[in-house]
Order: structure tokens, then sequence, then C-alpha cells
């Protein structure tokens, strides 16, 4: 018998017909699927498609109601986290597990410390070991920094290095760019790549298409609680790997050019406009009638800080805004919302939505003072009102009577941004227009927010998603620190896609990766 054959066969991972109920919900309904070493394998899905019941199970956190994994060969007998890590299983949360108070060693070491006389920790011997680990993975850090003092990209890679040293054979993360720099983006997917030449398995979950087109090798994708398909991820396509994930056909992740005529006055111009925070800080832009300006930047840059000026939820201290030839003052947002100005707030929960009241009460909101009569509501106008907006934004509800928060994330989305639009403002801003909504809703409001600019509204996109950005804007503005670091013009958008490199890299990926250095530099040179 050949055993290195049988070694050198051996999966991973091999799940076969894995079940999970949750009383009479199907979480998973009879997944298979192989991950082999020395790969990076993505697992996809919607909300609610079975990623983190899948996930959980490999972590020994929750019992599979049927079927059998096997680890390298050998049977997953029991569910803990204990047998998890025994089987080499470490996964890295967006919520990191680091001791914030403890060193990068420390945290590294942490419970495994090498010691002295079996009783005494070797301080030196920890930070010399750690020093080799992080070098090994090309961590720039010195490993006596506490890790409050990192960067959220540092912290990333320390609680990788952490796992590594753990002994970990798979690999699991969930969302592992969420809050890191294309930069510090950069860096992980080459320590990625490192641990995978290695014979580390690394089972990658991201809402990021483009991302995983550019480092997964596999992809498996899931829908209602089964696998869809399995395969090369060069034998995948964005669009056909969102037709899999929703069960139909999507568009609107394609830019479509549009006419835009600015050679008139501005629907909206800013000059000058600076916040109390120093958020904004001497901001200057205009936007058209009809155009959709994208505002890009890193978390902190100052773009909510921006729109909530215009909205007049803060006052400014400096600078102008002028609607077509009038010069406004907004000391609150019922003074913006007058003058024509509205915005989808970041967060739809505490800002834009009335959870526990019904879907046509949030739609009729920005209305009531037209919908009231006497001392009551015209609950036949408003229902006129509300069936029409259900119908043209196409919200997917029982009735309009049924509670916000029964609804899907990107429904509640839906609803925010109908409530404004029945007010027929100019100007629209999105703060955040997709964030938290499956990858279906995201497409949808893509559109709409398209068919909004048609309409001839002007209409401004703040996003921390590249790929929403570039569906999206004629226009990119990239903020840093409170200014306007750079304007892109969509003709540089276009040709970041024929720009010379890796020739299996789609023009969309090269596109979007395009953007994301574009944003680095700009917020490293501020002018």
């Amino acid at each position: 018998m050949n055993t290195q054959a049988v070694t050198e066969t051996l999966a991973a991972v091999r799940m076969r017909d894995v079940r999970k109920s949750f009383g009479g919900v199907h979480a998973l309904r009879g997944v298979s699927l192989t991950i082999q070493p020395g790969t990076i394998h993505a697992l996809v899905g919607e909300n609610g498609a079975g990623k983190s019941t899948l996930l959980k199970i490999l972590q020994g956190v929750v019992t599979p109601t049927e079927g059998s994994i096997e680890v390298f060969g050998e049977h997953m007998s029991s569910s803990s986290p204990e047998n998890s890590r025994r089987l080499g299983i470490e996964m890295i949360f967006q919520d990191l597990s680091l001791i914030p108070t403890l060193t990068v060693a420390q945290n590294i070491f942490l419970n495994r410390e090498p010691r002295r006389l079996s009783i005494l920790v070797d301080e030196r011997r920890e930070i010399a070991q750690a020093a080799e680990i992080i070098g090994q993975l090309n961590l720039r850090v010195d490993p006596r920094t506490p890790v409050f003092e990192l960067s959220p990209g540092q912290a990333q890679l320390t609680e990788i290095a952490k796992a590594i040293h753990q002994d970990a054979r798979i690999l699991i993360l969930d969302e592992p760019t969420s809050s890191l720099s294309a930069q510090e983006a950069d860096t992980l997917f080459g320590m990625l790549k490192k641990l995978t030449a290695a014979g580390t398995a690394v089972i990658y979950v991201s809402h990021r298409m483009t991302e995983i087109m550019t480092i997964a090798d596999e992809i498996t994708i899931l829908r209602d609680g089964q696998n869809v398909t399995s395969g090369k991820t060069s034998e995948f396509t964005l669009d056909s790997i969102v037709q899999h994930m929703v069960g139909k056909r999507v568009t609107g992740f394609q830019y479509q050019a549009r006419a835009i005529d600015r050679s008139g006055k501005p629907a909206l111009s800013v000059r000058g406009l600076s916040g109390p925070s120093g958020k904004p800080s001497d901001v200057s832009f205009d936007v058209h009638r009809g155009e959709i300006v994208g505002i890009a930047g890193l978390m902190g840059a100052g773009r909510s800080e921006l729109a909530r000026l215009l909205f007049g939820v803060d006052k400014k201290t400096a600078g102008t805004v002028e609607l077509g030839d009038t010069a406004v003052e907004f000391k609150s947002p019922s003074d913006a919302i007058k003058a024509g100005i509205v915005l989808v707030p970041e967060s739809r929960h505490e800002e834009g939505l009335v959870v526990e009241h019904s879907v046509g009460d949030n739609l009729g909101l920005p209305q009531i003072g037209q919908l009231v009569r006497g001392p009551f509501i015209d609950r036949r106008r408003e229902g006129t009102l509300t069936s029409d907006l259900i119908k043209q934004l196409r919200i997917k509800t029982p009735s309009a009577d049924n509670k916000v928060r029964n609804l899907s994330g990107g429904n509640q989305q839906k609803i925010v941004i109908a409530k404004w639009l029945a007010i027929d403002p100019s100007v629209v801003i999105l703060d955040e227009p997709t964030a938290g909504v499956d990858i279906g809703s995201k497409a949808e409001i893509v559109e709409l927010i398209r068919s909004v600019a048609s309409s001839g509204k002007s209409v401004i996109v703040i996003s921390s998603e590249p790929a929403e950005l570039l569906a999206t804007s004629d226009r990119i503005l990239v903020m840093n620190n409170g200014r306007l670091a750079r304007e892109i013009e969509r003709d540089e958008i276009e040709s970041w896609a024929t720009i010379a490199g890796d020739e299996t890299q789609s023009p969309l990926i090269r596109t979007e990766l395009g953007l994301q250095v574009a944003i680095q530099k700009a917020t490293q040179n501020v002018h």
C-alpha cells in the first residue's frame, strides 16, 4: 500500500449529507463538500443560506442532526470547541478574541507560554519565538507592542499568527477584510498564500465577491441550506456566482453609462464646508441633475459627517451650500427636507425606521402633514400611498400592516428609501445603502439608485463597498481625515479595466482593485 499517495489525497474536510434542524427550521439540508489541504476554499451564500450553521458545526459549537464529517481522515465523532481545536480547526471571527492590554507575544502564546523551571514564563524566549512566527507571516509589528496600539489589520493578522501557533491545520476566516485597508488586505492575502503553500486549508467567508474571485482557489455556493454547486473559482464569473446564490439572473453590478448635462448650474453646490468636529474640513464639490456622485474613503474619513451637515443634523461652522441658484441654511433636518434634500442614514434601525410600527406607518411618516384630516389620519389616502410605494419598489411584505422588524434587511432599506422618494426630493443622499442586505436586494437597490438619478434627481452615494461605488457612480470623490483628497472621473475608472496585470482577472476585478489602490493612495497624499 502506498501510504504517501493516501496522505497526499486526504481531504482536509469531507462532509457527507450534513443536515441540521432547529425545531422545525431546516438550516442545512444535506450539504456535502470537500475542502483540500493547501487551498483557499470560499463559502458564499445569501443571509440565511446556511453558512453560519456550517461554520459553527466545524467549530464544534453546533452538533449536526445527520451526516458525517472527516477532518484529515479522522471522523469528527463529537462536537465541542475543544475537539475541533484538537483536530486543528481554528476560526477567526470579525470580533477578535485578542486581549487588548496584553502584548502581541503574550496573545500569541496565551495559555501556552514557554516556561523556565516549569513555573516561570520565559519572556525572552516568548518574544523571540513570537518574532519568528510573525516574521514567517510577513507581519511587521514588534511582538512587545500592546494589542490596543495595533491597527485593525495588524490585530487581524496577529489573531491568525495566534491560530497558527496553536497548530491550526484548517483556518476559518469570517469577513476578514471588513475593517482592513486595501494595503492591509493585500498583506492578509499574502499571508494566506504562504499558509496554503505550507499545506494549511483556509475556509474563506466574505460578501465581497470580487475579493473571493481574486483570492480563492475553489468555491462552494449555498442556497436555502443546500450546496448548489462547487468548483474551481476560475470556472465562475461574478454574474454566475450571484445567479447561483439567488436562484435567478440578477443584473445591477455593471456600471451603465448615462448622458449627464454638466453645462448648466449644478443642482447642489458645496463650497468650503466644515463641521464642528473638523470633519468635514473645507470641502467643495458640485452635483448636477441626474448625476450620481460616489464618496469613498476609509472608516473615520468624515463621509457620514458630511452627510449629516448637508441634511441639517449638525450645524456647519464654515462654508456655503446652494441648491440651484438659492443659498440655503439648515438648522434642522426639517429645513433640509423642505428645501428638497433627504438622507437615507447609515443606521436604518436607529435613524431611518420605527421598527415596531407597520410598513404603512413608516412609509407615511414624511407626509404625515398631508395625510392628516383634522385630528385623524386619512387611512384611505395613506393606504393608496403605501400600496403604490410597495409595488414601485418591490417591497416584499405580506401587507402594509406588517411590522417592519419582521422584514429582511433589504426590504427594510427599501422602505427607508421609498418614504423619502415619496416626497419628490431634488437631492438624495444615501449612506451605506446596501449595508447588511443580501446580494439579491443589493442588486435591486443599485438599480433603484440608477432609476432615481435617471428621473432627474441628484444622488450622493456614500459607501465602503468599491463594487457598489463602481456600479453606481458617474464620479467618485475620495475623502480622508475630513478633507476631499481626490476626484476620480469615469474615464479613469474605465482605464483600470485594461491595465496590464494578471490575465486571469476579469475587467471588473481589475477595476475594483484599481479603486482600492486609488483610495489608499489618496488617503496617504491629501491634496
